[in-house]
């Protein structure tokens, strides 16, 4: 698999997760962590089911310790930190700062072996949060610092799945297949910290039950195996600057969907993001070439 098959199969991870939103709100009422556990377990299942077709059961037995840490660390301490910080801080102001690792990859790529990190990757990826703070604030700004301790948390938040991201080339050797064991193991500590921090609630409709499905299908299940594929092969800078194209196409999708309104944000968000990543590309091809 070439370097640039292995970039676009890691973008549709982005694709997937632009439907994130739009998934999560058929599944109210139920929790998050509980929805954590569901979604995961599906996305875990579908993993099992690939790797049996594909026979590489046995390639799961040789996996080192400190990957089997990195992954369930990462899948895990992302999606507990990101609920909990949401739940100290604005929705609007957490998610932005949480929103901060795209541009972190592209920084702490600089720091792995035959990656260069190019003054237009740190331009795209700067442009590209602006465009994103631009749809996720909503022309709102400033920050209380009564919410300090949510505000860190988002940071951590950012910094735990930036650093999964970039440290998983560590592991190119690990298969792909290896983010099914990590996905049930986060099944497994969200459903038992639901256990202790929630009250359990299902959802009342049959809308509900399939955005569930939905979300563990894609957003929560396919999304990290080609994501995975992406950042151990693909191009991490370019994946980078483009992961901020997720909260616009997640906002045009719930447009399309009748839930929220088209505004002038948005295009001019969509211009700033697809700039960003214009400028990324051009880098990367260069980077290609020159090689």
């Amino acid at each position: 698999m070439t370097r640039a098959q292995s970039t676009t199969i890691g973008f549709t991870a982005i694709l997937l997760w632009a439907l994130l939103a739009l998934f999560t709100v058929g599944t109210s009422p139920v929790p998050p962590l509980q929805l954590n556990a569901l979604c995961f377990a599906i996305g875990g299942t579908i993993g099992l089911i690939w790797t049996g077709a594909t026979g590489q059961f046995r390639a799961l037995r040789g996996i080192p310790l400190p990957a089997w840490v990195l992954g369930v660390v990462g899948l895990c301490g992302y999606h507990a930190l990101y609920f909990a910080a949401l739940r100290r801080a604005p929705a609007a102001e957490a998610g932005l700062i949480a929103y901060l690792w795209p541009l972190l990859i592209v920084i702490f790529s600089g720091l792995l072996p035959g990656e260069r990190l190019r003054p237009a990757h740190l331009m795209g990826a700067v442009l590209g949060f602006a465009g994103a703070a631009l749809i996720i604030l909503g022309g709102r700004s400033g920050y209380d610092p009564a919410y300090l301790d949510g505000y860190l948390l988002a940071l951590t938040c950012a910094l735990f799945w930036s650093g999964y991201s970039v440290l998983s080339r560590r592991f190119a050797s690990v298969p792909t297949a290896a983010v099914t064991v990590f996905c049930l193991a986060t099944s497994l500590i969200s459903f038992l910290l639901h256990l202790g921090l929630e009250t359990t609630a299902w959802p009342a409709e049959p809308l509900g039950w399939l955005s569930i499905l939905a979300l563990g299908l894609g957003p929560v299940g396919l999304a990290f195996y080609t994501w995975d594929v992406g950042v151990k092969r693909g191009d991490i800078q370019l994946l980078g600057v483009g992961s901020y194209a997720a909260p616009l196409l997640s906002t045009l999708a719930l447009v399309l969907a009748g839930i929220a309104e088209p505004t002038w944000k948005i295009a001019l968000a969509a211009l700033l993001i697809t700039g960003g990543a214009g400028l990324a590309a051009r880098a990367s091809f260069r980077g290609d070439v020159s090689s």
